[in-house]
C-alpha cells in the first residue's frame, strides 16, 4: 500500500519510513513491481543515482537523515553534522524519555497503557480558553468516565510536519502559500523540530526535522507543480515519519491543498485508521478553493482534521492564508495536555471512541477539540497502542 511503482517514489519518502514502521505486512500486500529506479537528472545536468543523501537536521531528538532523494539536498547549516546519515532502516526510533527541563528539552515517559490527548478549548465566541484547570475536564471513553492521570498546559514544543500540494493546479499559488508557512514557523514555538513534504502524485521529504527556519524555506521552495494529486498517501507517510523519528509527545501535520484525492493507494478511511493510533498526530488542514476542490475534497479534509483534534479551513483568497497558518500556531501553542489510563486495561475493542467535556464557571458552553478515536494494539500487550 506505501509503495507506488513510479521510479522516482521508490527512493523517497515512503519506502524508506515504512521499513522502521510496523506496518511491514502493509508493503507485502502491495509491493511494486521489480523495476530499478532510473538515474535522476541532477541540476547540472549531470546523472545523480537515487542513493540516500543528508538532508540536515538540527533537532536534539532526531536524527540526521533523509531519505533517497534525486532533488538537490540543502546543504547543513552552520554547527550543523555533515556526517554520513545514519539509514532509516537501521536507525530505529528513539527511546521514551523523560522530561528534563534543564536540558531545554521537552520530552514525556510513555506507558503504552496511557494515551495522551492534546485538547484545544474555544467558548461561545469561538475564542480560545486557555486558563481552566484539570478539574475542569472530563473524558468518557466508549461510554465509561475515565480518571485523568496526567494534565499539563504549557507551551511545550511540538513535532510538525508541513505536507503541501505540489500539483499543477497550486503553481501560481505556491508564493503565497510558502509565506504563509514561514508565518507560522516564526509565530511557533522557536524549539519545534520540523520537516518538509511536497507531494503531487509523488511525495518527497525535502527537509527533515530542523528548528532553522533558512532550511525550511528553502525546502519549500523545491516546487515542481506538476502531476496529480496523492494526499492520503502523503499523510500518512508523514504521520508515520512522526512516529518513528522523533521523541517530542506532541504531534501536528499541517496539509495545504487545492483539490483532492485523485492518485492515493489508501483510502480516506484506510488513512483515518492508521492516524488514530493513540500518539497518532493533530491534523490542521487548509484548503485552498478555486483549484478544482469539490464537496468530497472538503469534506475530507474536514474528516481528517475533526476525527484527530484539528480544524480544516477553507479560505475564500489566498491573502487569508497567512493569518489561518498564524491561527493555527496560537491554538497549538495554547493546547492542554490530558493524559489518561483506561479502566479496563484488558478490553480489546477494535477502536476507543474519546469524548473531552469541559466546564467552568464564568463561560457558557465550552467546545472542546481532541481525537476522536484511537486504535487499539493488535500486539497483545493489552492496551492501546
Amino acid at each position: 500500500m506505501f509503495a507506488k511503482t513510479s521510479n522516482r517514489v521508490t527512493s523517497r519518502l515512503l519506502t524508506v519510513v515504512m521499513l522502521l514502521s510496523g506496518y511491514g505486512a502493509w508493503a507485502q500486500t502491495s509491493a511494486p513491481s521489480s523495476q530499478a529506479p532510473a538515474a535522476a537528472t541532477a541540476p547540472g545536468g549531470g546523472s545523480q543515482s537515487t542513493s540516500s543523501q543528508a538532508a540536515g537536521s538540527q533537532s536534539a531528538g532526531s536524527q540526521s537523515v533523509n531519505p533517497q532523494s534525486s532533488r538537490q539536498q540543502p546543504a547543513p547549516a552552520a554547527g550543523q553534522s555533515s556526517q554520513e546519515p545514519i539509514p532509516m532502516d537501521q536507525a530505529g526510533p528513539p527511546a521514551d524519555v523523560g522530561s528534563d527541563d534543564q536540558a531545554g528539552m521537552f520530552v514525556f515517559k510513555k506507558e503504552v497503557q496511557e494515551v495522551m490527548l492534546h485538547a484545544t478549548v474555544f467558548d461561545a465566541q469561538r475564542n480560545l480558553v486557555p486558563n481552566l484547570d484539570k478539574n475542569a475536564f472530563s473524558i468518557i471513553e466508549n461510554g465509561v468516565a475515565q480518571p485523568i492521570t496526567s494534565f499539563r498546559r504549557q507551551d511545550v514544543p511540538v513535532a510538525m510536519g508541513i505536507v503541501v500540494d505540489n500539483s499543477g493546479s497550486m503553481r501560481d499559488k505556491r508564493d503565497e502559500v510558502n509565506r504563509a508557512v514561514l508565518n507560522l514557523i516564526r509565530a511557533s514555538n522557536p524549539k519545534d523540530e520540523i520537516f518538509i513534504v511536497n507531494f503531487s502524485q509523488n511525495y518527497y521529504l525535502d527537509q527533515d526535522f530542523t528548528s532553522d527556519i533558512n532550511l525550511l524555506q528553502t525546502a519549500l521552495h523545491q516546487v515542481s507543480s506538476t502531476g496529480s494529486t496523492a494526499l492520503y498517501d502523503a499523510i500518512v507517510a508523514s504521520a508515520v515519519h512522526l512516529r518513528n523519528n522523533t521523541r517530542l509527545d506532541k504531534k501536528v501535520l499541517l496539509v495545504i491543498t487545492d483539490g483532492e484525492d485523485n492518485m492515493s493507494q489508501e483510502t480516506l478511511q484506510e488513512a483515518l485508521a492508521k492516524l488514530q493510533l493513540k500518539d497518532g498526530p493533530t491534523i490542521y488542514a487548509i484548503g485552498l478553493v478555486g483549484g478544482g476542490m469539490e464537496r468530497r475534497g472538503r469534506d475530507a479534509l474536514q474528516k481528517l482534521a475533526k476525527d484527530t483534534g484539528g480544524v480544516a479551513y477553507f479560505p475564500d483568497n489566498l491573502n487569508q492564508v497567512g493569518d489561518i497558518t498564524r491561527t493555527v500556531a496560537h491554538d497549538i501553542r495554547t493546547q492542554y495536555m490530558i493524559a489518561y489510563r483506561p479502566r479496563n486495561q484488558n478490553a480489546k475493542p477494535e477502536n476507543g471512541s474519546i469524548r473531552v467535556e469541559a466546564q467552568a464557571s464564568g463561560y457558557g458552553r465550552l467546545n472542546v477539540l481532541t481525537r476522536s478515536a484511537y486504535a487499539y494494539s493488535q500486539q497483545g500487550d493489552g492496551g492501546p497502542h
